[in-house]
């Protein structure tokens, strides 16, 4: 799936915002971002750079809109109880646990988005601020550390680690 994404935009635009728009894309994320930055000779500043942007760029977004989608899903007939009740146990369980342990939850957060393994990262990040119904301005600070510091460990594995072991990309 990333190579199909690196073959179609090289040909387009800047390794770069290659880079760039990977790094957008759940799933792929900084992780990708950073790999295919790495495959493409791009140096690691600017991948850095660029990868670190794309990753946060959506951010914002899912934490405003993610909950007005779910109540609009709630509205519909095929969707309307279950994204109801998710809504509701999801602000109802967010509440409870700010108030009894807001830093451990900011916390988690940003552990939760540093950790570079599939499935973690500013997307599912976001998405759990968003249902824990946590505050946009308390919720974004430790999902953009988290990936700063996600990008600081896969520099080390996509830049840095193949040197050591005599790799050259």
């Amino acid at each position: 799936m990333l190579q199909a994404f690196i073959d179609f935009f090289t040909g387009y635009i800047p390794p770069w915002l290659t880079c760039f728009f990977i790094s957008m894309l759940p799933v792929l994320e900084l992780r990708g971002g950073l790999i295919t930055a790495s495959l493409l000779g791009v140096p690691w500043v600017q991948a850095t750079v660029a990868c670190v942007l794309g990753n946060i760029l959506p951010v914002p977004v899912i934490l405003l809109f993610v909950r007005k989608v779910l109540s609009l899903l709630g509205k519909t007939r095929t969707f309307g109880r279950v994204a109801s009740h998710f809504e509701q146990k999801a602000l109802r369980k967010g509440t409870e646990l700010m108030e009894k342990y807001p830093h451990r939850i900011l916390f988690g957060l940003f552990a939760f988005v540093a950790i570079p393994l599939p499935m973690t990262g500013a997307w599912t990040g976001s998405l759990i601020a968003a249902f824990l119904g946590l505050p946009i301005k308390r919720s974004f600070l430790p999902i953009a550390l988290g990936v700063l510091c996600a990008a600081c460990i896969m520099l080390l594995l996509a830049y840095a680690f193949p040197s050591m072991m005599g790799f050259h990309v």
